[in-house]
Order: C-alpha cells, then sequence, then structure tokens
C-alpha cells in the first residue's frame, strides 16, 4: 500500500471514531460533552511509526497482574515481545492476551509525551491476528492508531494501567492525544 492510501486509511478511522463518540449510544462521553465535541486530536499521520515486526512469541506464557483505575487486578498472559526503534533508540513493548484463545493482541505502553501531549496513564493498541496480520506472518504495529482508553473521557470507566515494562522512554508523536476537555 503506498503512503497516500495508508493515511487516507488513517484519516478514515479517525473520522469513525470521531463519529462514534459523538452519536453512539455507548460512547464513553457525556451528553453534554457530545454537544461541545468537535473531534479528537491526533499527531498526523506519519509512516516513521508504522512497523511490520516480528513478534517474538514466548514459550512459556507467564501471567502478570495489573492494576486498573478502579484498584482492581486484572490478570494478562505475556504473550510475546515487539522489538523496533524509534529515533535511534532501541524499543520494546510486550504484546498481551486477557485470555489465551483470543486472537488478539493488547499492546498498552506509555512514553515521553504521556501527561504532556498524551493521557497521562498511557494508550492502548489492539492488534487483530485478521487485520494486523502481513501475508508473511509479521505484526503490523502502527502507533498512529494508538488511542486513549475510555477512562480519559469519563470517571464511569475503569482500564487496566500500563505495566511499567512497558514505558517507552522516547516520545511517540503518533495517534490520539490528550482529551482536551478532561473526565466528566
Amino acid at each position: 500500500m503506498d503512503a497516500k492510501t495508508w493515511a487516507d486509511e488513517v484519516e478514515v478511522q479517525r473520522e469513525r471514531k470521531d463519529f462514534f463518540l459523538a452519536s453512539h449510544p455507548e460512547s464513553p462521553l457525556s451528553f453534554d460533552a457530545r454537544d461541545r465535541f468537535r473531534g479528537l486530536v491526533y499527531w498526523p499521520p506519519d509512516p516513521k511509526y508504522r512497523f511490520e515486526l516480528e513478534l517474538h512469541e514466548y514459550d512459556d506464557k507467564e501471567t502478570i497482574t495489573v492494576t486498573d483505575t478502579g484498584g482492581h487486578e486484572r490478570r494478562f498472559w505475556r504473550w510475546g515481545a515487539f522489538c523496533f526503534e524509534i529515533d535511534g533508540q532501541q524499543c520494546s513493548l510486550q504484546a498481551y492476551k486477557s485470555d489465551s484463545t483470543e486472537t488478539r493482541l493488547f499492546v498498552p505502553f506509555r512514553d515521553k509525551t504521556s501527561g504532556k501531549e498524551s493521557y497521562g496513564a498511557g494508550r492502548y493498541l489492539d492488534l487483530e491476528s485478521e487485520t494486523h496480520r502481513t501475508k508473511a506472518g509479521r505484526w503490523i504495529v502502527d502507533f498512529n492508531e494508538a488511542y486513549n482508553p475510555w477512562c480519559a473521557y469519563s470517571i464511569n470507566f475503569i482500564c487496566p494501567f500500563v505495566p511499567l515494562e512497558n514505558w517507552l522512554e522516547v516520545p511517540v508523536y503518533a495517534g490520539e492525544q490528550k482529551y482536551p476537555f478532561g473526565k466528566e
């Protein structure tokens, strides 16, 4: 896929999310917030933050316990690691599953924009096997798809915190930025 087609697809995904947040009955935004909502703020699509990576899947998968914003503990399977480079710095992120039978990978992360330009608790990537795998079996890890969890928009949602092992030491200027209105 050429760069323009890819960037256009990223923009279409963003428009769909904005439409969902503004009008869908299951939107995390309050009705008052929907009235003033004019769309989320994103960094422009940047191919520098799109990777096709091998998942270094663990033979012996362990579970980890992650606290969520409600103070509860959740268990995730540490499924494998993605290794990549941003601005000359080697990075690694763990990929998780909440159930060992699911095909989706959950990749929460924090970076140097967290709490400044992006949501302080971190952002998420969901990698679906059907849409985020290449024909060669590599995973498409595209930070331009990074999104804020629902708890960034409303106190009515509980979301898992990003494990320390997924705190990046580099800024990721891609994906969704901080929600401008705060939680309601």
